[in-house]
């Protein structure tokens, strides 16, 4: 296998995802594997997914929040496509099933609705005006790398590490409201609990100094990207987890509280 075959690196990726089995990183096995190459295989992922009958729904934005890098040994965010078998409403008390995913981790993340498209140029003040809808809502992360082990390029080839995203309520976002939206984001806080305990705590400037500023991130990369489509309207875009990622097992029931901005926490059973 080499970097310039990246149907054959995505294939391999699908199929350890599809079986819950893990690979060694591809970056151990091939010399010189890069990011640029990784987003070749997003490519062609999207396509095998989109040929076996799914569709993109959107996207995750990961490793925006600064303060894991170190613990996972990365030094920038990447992306990934979210997809119609990937996508989940969910209100309180409800079930997420993680027993099909390698390693799984949860994380808490504010997500937005696209009610424009955004261009590549595109200032923060366009950018949230672009907002249609904000909801709070659980990305569920595996890795197909033992040990949670990789590169940033092994992440990006692993669909950006996406497993499923578990939105809660939806909250429409008026005119008026969009011009502070960034703001009041940026210094919400959440607390994230296990079984009634707290895990920990976030604050939304953790990622990338606010979900706004990681959406607005996003649209500069893919303007840069050849193979990759640029952000559309009616796009699902989860901008990153506030707090640390944690590993989930069936029975545990994890929960957020939500402080700075008039969103509801949720309250979820692993199955």
């Amino acid at each position: 296998m080499a970097a310039g075959n990246p149907g054959a690196i995505a294939s391999e990726a699908l199929s350890a995802l599809d079986a819950n089995r893990q690979v060694e990183p591809f970056s151990s096995r091939i010399p010189g594997f890069a990011n640029d190459d990784a987003y070749a295989v997003t490519a062609a992922l999207r396509d095998m997914r989109i040929a076996r009958g799914e569709t993109p729904v959107g996207r995750k934005i990961g490793f925006t929040n600064r303060t894991i890098w170190a613990e996972y040994g990365v030094d920038r965010p990447l992306w990934g496509h979210v997809y119609d078998t990937t996508l989940h409403d969910i209100g309180p008390g409800g079930q997420i099933k993680v027993s099909h995913l390698p390693e799984p981790r949860i994380e808490p993340e504010i997500v937005f609705g696209l009610g424009r498209d955004i261009e590549p140029a595109a200032s923060l003040a366009e950018i949230a005006a672009s907002i249609a809808w904000v909801a709070h809502g659980f990305e569920i992360v595996q890795s197909i790398y033992p040990g949670w082990r990789f590169t940033v390029a092994d992440c990006i080839a692993d669909g950006g590490l996406h497993g499923g995203l578990f939105v809660g309520p939806q909250r429409a976002v008026s005119g008026s409201e969009r011009e502070g939206l960034a703001a009041a984001l940026s210094w919400l806080t959440l607390s994230l609990s296990r079984n009634g305990e707290i895990t920990d705590t976030g604050v939304g400037t953790n990622v990338l100094d606010g979900p706004v500023q990681a959406l607005g991130h996003l649209a500069t990369v893919l303007a840069d990207d050849r193979l990759n489509p640029a952000l559309r309207k009616g796009e699902v875009i989860t901008t990153g987890t506030l707090t640390r990622a944690f590993p989930v097992v069936p029975g545990e029931r994890w929960s957020t509280t939500i402080d700075g901005f008039d969103l509801p926490g949720l309250s979820v059973q692993i199955g």
